[in-house]
């Protein structure tokens, strides 16, 4: 099967509110990669726990002697990279004071030539637009989506409108010493358009919206990118935004 020819777009912005802006993200179109995360931690803390998993993910796809070719074999990876950088988190918590109590949510996402494979913690998510239809891949790990999970709520909507928070998380990177990750996979296809982002993205843009600025995306993805934060920016600008975007050609 031929390599499937990929586009990048990647925007990360401090919002209207936050002093700091505590997300990161790093996309290697060279490696087929992309790494999104949100810092937890307040001060500099959440800035450091982000960039260290990104750093420590991205470093440890570069390090393999040979890119994956098997998605199972992409997937251990992507587990793994990601272990590793809860581990580096947590380490330099407990090394530094200062550092207490920092971690970070986290998406990976790593393309082979017709598939890609996704690994993530957290309430970050990934997207995909395949022919005009919008479909979560990730799940979030939040209080607010487990009590749907367990049936206390039909929808997340309803939850929240309980008053259930959105922002508490079940599972992060650095909260302990071990952490379970969830993957997935799926065929790529041209004309698929993925979105990874963080909740300065997506607390603020509601899924109709996502969903109508990606299917009519056009050619330009870097213009897409700018349009996103400045939906986000528009309804409130509350947190930080972070988003990679990613097309398959």
């Amino acid at each position: 099967m031929p390599e499937r020819r990929l586009e990048f777009a990647w925007r990360t912005d401090r919002g209207l509110f936050r002093k700091l802006n505590e997300d990161a993200v790093a996309v290697h179109p060279e490696l087929r990669l992309f790494v999104v995360a949100d810092g937890i931690g307040g001060a500099s803390a959440g800035e450091v726990a982000s960039r260290l998993a990104a750093n420590v993910i991205s470093e440890w796809f570069r390090a393999r002697p040979q890119p994956p070719v098997r998605r199972d074999d992409a997937t251990i990876i992507a587990r793994q990279s990601i272990l590793e950088a809860n581990r580096a988190i947590w380490e330099s918590a407990q090394r530094s004071p200062r550092y207490s109590g920092m971690g970070t949510t986290v998406v990976v996402g790593y393309a082979g030539p017709d598939w890609l494979v996704f690994a993530h913690v957290g309430d970050s998510r990934l997207y995909r637009c395949r022919a005009g239809e919008l479909q979560q891949l990730t799940r979030d790990h939040s209080l607010i989506q487990e009590v749907v999970d367990q049936g206390f709520f039909p929808t997340l909507e309803d939850a929240q409108r309980y008053g259930i928070n959105q922002n508490i998380l079940t599972r992060g990177l650095g909260s302990s010493s071990i952490v379970t990750v969830d993957a997935g996979d799926v065929d790529i296809a041209p004309g698929d358009l993925y979105l990874c982002c963080t909740d300065g993205l997506k607390g603020m843009v509601a899924d109709e919206v996502l969903h109508g600025a990606l299917a009519t995306a056009g050619e330009d993805l870097e213009r897409l990118g700018d349009r996103l934060v400045e939906l986000a920016c528009d309804r409130g600008g509350l947190d930080n935004i972070t988003l990679a975007l990613i097309r398959v050609c």
